[in-house]
């Protein structure tokens, strides 16, 4: 198989922004990953797209990929909507992968996109509720914050995980996140901000839960054969997992990890050839406060149940040993549902471009992006390795696709 190259990567601010539509959401963020490929791409170089939503709202269930491709001037190029829940553009980036892989296309576009700042309180609910177990859990009452905090109570309970631990997780994402231009809640706060603040589903806060957003993100896969016409510092696709599990928490045996996450972690690094150790940093899917903790556990950061004590010591600061989430992750950057995944792939390209500003991580090599679907029903790890400068080479003639006269771009 070919090995796969990201070459491009771009977002929206996320937020929440009345005056937006989905589609002009996806056309900034795809013109910024247009933007970002060192020696430019064209519209008319891309195969195929894979784009990633929940579409809450349901204002555009059906053919919601092609109706922003087709906008941004990818006429007639093949596009597959992806859904996985909050995993869902996580999940497009492995389906470009997987393309390029295989052979059949040489430029594929990944992105996701979702406006959730248009709804009302209880609408915004439902459609959150949809990738919750709907014919127990839902129905029963119980909300994503609610299953998260069951999570974070058997996790207190058996390991002696505290609040002031769960605090640090926003802190530390507050931080980032206030360097980050394109954050939702891009301010800092205190840890007696982060404990003080009104419970939402006990023990979480308001601080420990992440924000409804809109935005878009969009991120540009392609093959060796091609890699040399758009860069001379390669980003290699090293490693790719994804893994599957029961939607409702109350079907799984353990409510201290997410084996989906475990089974994608180890996955991505037996492709890549590496132990977590080799990691530079990371961006994981820290919904709630819990759920970053827990990430440090599935994904081999530490052993079971020593995740408060990782977070405690500053390891997973900026400048830190193993520095997480410095997009400011879900809690501050923001969730946009269809577009979280292919948002922590653009905080990774800039790393590894060394175009982060102030949140850069020094000389970083490897980086890793971990999303996941719902409580835990399906999650994806990809693994991100910057190989060494290559000279220009002569094009490889990559053809783009023939397109009907008068097809913009």
């Amino acid at each position: 198989m070919q090995d796969a190259y990201l070459v491009g990567a771009g977002q929206s601010d996320y937020g929440a922004f009345p005056e937006e539509s989905y589609r002009s959401l996806f056309r900034t963020a795809f013109e910024a990953a247009v933007e970002s490929v060192p020696k430019g791409i064209d519209a008319a170089d891309v195969d195929e797209a894979f784009v990633g939503n929940l579409g809450v709202g349901g204002r555009q269930l059906g053919l919601s990929g092609p109706a922003v491709t087709e906008h941004v001037g990818l006429d007639g190029v093949p596009c597959t909507r992806v859904e996985n829940a909050c995993a869902a553009s996580g999940f497009a980036v492995r389906q470009a992968v997987q393309a390029v892989k295989s052979g059949m296309a040489d430029v594929v576009l990944a992105g996701g996109f979702e406006v959730m700042s248009d709804t009302s309180s209880d609408a915004t609910k439902y459609w959150l509720g949809v990738s919750g177990e709907t014919e127990w859990e839902r129905l029963s009452g119980t909300t994503f914050s609610g299953v998260y905090a069951q999570m974070a109570s058997v996790h207190m309970e058996r390991y002696g995980t505290t609040r002031e631990q769960l605090s640090r997780v926003a802190v530390k994402n507050h931080a980032n996140g206030a360097k980050n231009p394109h954050a939702q809640l891009g301010f800092e706060c205190s840890l007696e901000d982060a404990q003080s603040a009104p419970v939402v589903a006990d023990p979480l806060n308001l601080y420990h839960c992440c924000p409804t957003s809109d935005g878009a993100a969009c991120a540009l896969i392609v093959s060796e054969d091609v890699v040399d016409e758009y860069t001379d510092d390669p980003i290699r696709v090293a490693g790719v997992g994804a893994g599957s599990d029961s939607v409702g928490l109350f079907q799984r045996d353990s409510y201290t990890g997410v084996p989906a996450s475990q089974r994608a972690a180890e996955s991505a690094y037996e492709m890549a050839g590496i132990d977590p150790d080799d990691l530079d940093f990371a961006e994981v899917h820290d919904c709630f406060a819990i759920a970053e903790l827990l990430a440090y556990e599935d994904l081999g950061f530490c052993e079971r149940g020593e995740a408060g004590q990782l977070i405690e010591s500053g390891a997973t600061e900026l400048g830190g040993e193993l520095p997480v989430n410095t997009s400011g992750g879900l809690k501050s950057k923001g969730h946009p549902i269809g577009a979280t995944g292919a948002g922590q792939v653009v905080e990774a390209f800039k790393q590894l471009s060394g175009e982060a500003g102030d949140r850069q991580v020094e000389s970083p090599t490897r980086g890793l992006t971990h999303n996941v679907g719902g409580s835990g029903g399906a999650a994806v790890v990809h693994v991100f390795e910057r190989e060494e400068p290559r000279s220009s080479t002569t094009s490889s003639g990559h053809r783009p696709r023939e397109r009907e006269e008068g097809a913009g771009a």
